[in-house]
């Protein structure tokens, strides 16, 4: 502070030259030692670190501080409004100090506002970057990351995520942010928009005995239940179908609606079955069942001879089905606030954030989704093809949500 401009000049030139070890000198700037804002006490301007910059290597020596740069920056890019988090309030006067000392085009404002705090995640981009270097997540743009690439890999669509930030607004009050709000935004976005298909995600084999051997039928669904203009598509209907080994219970609790020994259930489009039995393993698994269908069933959820039948499952014809890899993804963390009072939030990462299916069936046309293409799968939620690790007639399909808040449901 009290040395000549040419003794600092001087000091400044040998701490570029790389004359000094790191943290030996510093460059400072000098504002006013007795201010009652901390930030203006004469603030650290550079520094030295002999490090690597991923952009100019090893070309300098000396980096800027963050505050020195801030404004610097948003003038030579012509930003007019700096967008910061209520902590920067006490760092705008030093913002403002630097744009008026120095030679810059522009005169931008800073303005500040409460941080987003979204529950069952962490916003830190020191924590979030801890997971990502101790693999406890893979990468940046997983879909369980809180990240611009990770939502939209996961399926989040930009329409989606424009809905959610209008629908929390913008003010100066700490909050928490449900999740559950974020889910909601995207699941109305995808219901409007995503073409529906049939997919079992975990497959059992119903064999009908009495449909005919050689017979398919040809059932028209439409694409979009709101959407004609979006047209129809043909699901196949055979022999042997493949239903989800959840929609059957071989000893049903109490509501159980869907497919039970001697029991009956709809299928969704087709017709009304009825189970006569059951194969299991040497393990006493299921993995095959038997039926009988009503030929005349295909108007609605009742019986040729009149009866209603409750339970409406979703199916798939087993020749006809193409297999492929699902990922249900969940919320990273099993606790709302993971971060609160200086507790390791590693400790309530949920340890089902992701479960991999890989032999999920689907219909064979999805074979050529394009990466990001979305789906409602019917009873299931919406899922996407992964744009990372989809193939050309491999898809991965992620799930983005499921079709209800079942996370709730489940807390």
């Amino acid at each position: 502070r009290s040395r000549t401009v040419e003794e600092n000049l001087d000091q400044f030139r040998r701490m570029r030259a790389g004359e000094f070890p790191d943290g030996m000198k510093v460059l400072r700037a000098r504002i006013d030692m007795a201010s009652p804002n901390m930030n203006l006490r004469d603030p650290v301007l550079y520094r030295i670190l002999h490090t690597s910059h991923p952009h100019v290597g090893d070309a300098w020596c000396i980096y800027p501080m963050y505050d020195f740069t801030h404004g610097q920056s948003d003038a030579i890019e012509g930003i007019t409004h700096s967008i910061c988090t209520l902590e920067f309030e006490s760092h705008r006067p030093l913002y403002e100090w630097f744009l008026d000392n120095l030679p810059v085009p522009a005169k931008p404002r800073q303005y500040e506002f409460a941080r987003l705090n979204l529950s069952y995640t962490v916003m830190s981009k020191r924590k979030l970057q801890e997971l990502v270097q101790t693999g406890l997540v893979n990468g940046w743009d997983d879909p369980r990351m809180p990240t611009i690439m990770g939502l939209k890999r996961r399926g989040f669509t930009p329409a989606a995520i424009r809905t959610f930030c209008d629908r929390i607004g913008v003010g100066r009050s700490d909050a928490w942010i449900g999740y559950e709000l974020l889910e909601d935004c995207v699941r109305n976005d995808l219901n409007e928009n995503a073409l529906r298909a049939m997919a079992v995600l975990h497959p059992i084999k119903l064999i009908i005995d009495n449909y005919p051997e050689d017979q398919v039928d040809q059932f028209e669904v439409a694409n979009h239940p709101s959407k004609p203009e979006l047209g129809v598509r043909k699901l196949p209907f055979s022999k042997e179908i493949l239903i989800d080994a959840d929609d059957f219970m071989e000893n049903p609790s109490k509501g159980f609606h869907r497919l039970t020994i001697g029991g009956e259930v709809k299928l969704k489009y087709a017709y009304v079955v009825k189970c006569t039995g059951m194969v299991k393993d040497e393990q006493g698994r299921v993995v095959e069942l038997h039926a009988d269908y009503d030929p005349g069933s295909t108007n609605g959820p009742v019986t040729s001879d009149g009866r209603k039948i409750k339970g409406v499952i979703h199916w798939l014809s087993a020749p006809h089905a193409a297999a492929v890899e699902a990922r249900l993804f969940d919320r990273l963390f099993s606790d709302a606030n993971p971060d609160r009072g200086g507790a390791d939030y590693k400790q309530f990462l949920n340890p089902e954030s992701l479960q991999t299916l890989p032999q999920c069936r689907v219909e064979a046309s999805l074979l050529d989704a394009a990466p990001g293409q979305s789906f409602q799968f019917e009873r299931l939620g919406y899922f996407c093809a992964d744009q990372k690790d989809s193939q050309p007639g491999k898809p991965v399909f992620n799930r983005v949500v499921t079709l209800r808040d079942t996370w709730g449901a489940k807390n």
